[in-house]
């Protein structure tokens, strides 16, 4: 019993909120990716990059790893240019059947 995928995210943030470190375990990157983007992004909005990079230097200094794991990991998407990103919805996330807010 080595993984541990279902361990809440919580231990990886130190009690002030930042996060400790990003994880290199993929479930567990996976894991915060998916609370970070439910927690620091809305769905339906869109952010232009200072506002991601604004968002995540408050959990973490590496906010453009963070950003590029998020982009790649199909938790936010980006328009060619770099310049604006989404909240994506991922397909069978529990958040799928809450209706949008406009």
């Amino acid at each position: 019993m080595t993984s541990h995928p279902s361990r809440p995210v919580a231990d990886l943030f130190s009690a002030d909120g930042r996060l400790k470190a990003i994880p290199r375990k993929p479930a567990r990157r996976e894991a915060l990716l998916a609370h970070l983007a439910a927690t620091l992004f809305e769905a339906d909005r869109t952010y232009r990059e200072p506002e991601v990079n604004d968002a995540l230097r408050t959990v973490h200094d590496d906010f453009p790893a963070l950003r590029r794991y998020l982009v790649i990991g199909g938790f936010l998407s980006r328009t060619k240019d770099g310049a604006d990103y989404r909240r994506q919805q991922r397909p069978g996330s529990p958040g799928g059947a809450i209706p949008a807010v406009a």
